[in-house]
């Protein structure tokens, strides 16, 4: 599993380093779209059972946990200049013309990220439902101030 995810951060990692300024602005749409899906997948039945909406499984923490912890690092280079549009996209041009507050907002969710993934790993249901309120806050503050209800081009 662990050369499993390696191979994946290599990948990722290969992708979003030094390639991008080859990549068409439609192409990096589509993969930070991608790479928050993927993500928003993980999240979703954690948080449902933060919520007390679905049975608490922490081997489905753990494992959705390691999934969200590799991933969240990847999508935020994908809004570079020149990506506001190309495709579709949900993200409000305030992504580009408030950067700084968008960087707060992305280096926030990824210590949330870290901080569950911390407690995922010592931490009790009550502790890590916690800290996956904390995550699912964190994602919805950026969301809300950064993200259209539609989708525009």
């Amino acid at each position: 599993m662990k050369l499993k995810q390696l191979s994946l951060a290599a990948v990722a990692l290969a992708l979003t380093s030094g390639v991008l300024a080859q990549v068409k602005p439609e192409d990096e749409i589509r993969y930070r779209q991608s790479v928050m899906n993927v993500t928003g997948r993980a999240f979703g039945p954690m948080a449902a059972m933060a919520q007390d909406k679905a049975p608490y499984n922490k081997d489905v923490v753990v494992k959705n946990t390691a999934v969200i912890e590799m991933m969240i690092g990847m999508p935020w280079a994908s809004f570079a200049a020149g990506t506001e549009k190309g495709a579709p996209t949900k993200a409000d041009m305030k992504v580009w013309s408030e950067g700084a507050k968008f960087k707060e907002g992305a280096e926030k969710a990824q210590k949330a990220v870290a901080a569950l993934g911390t407690a995922v790993k010592g931490g009790d249901e009550k502790t890590i439902k916690a800290a996956i309120g904390d995550v699912g806050k964190t994602c919805k503050g950026c969301h809300d101030d950064f993200r259209l209800k539609e989708f525009r081009n």
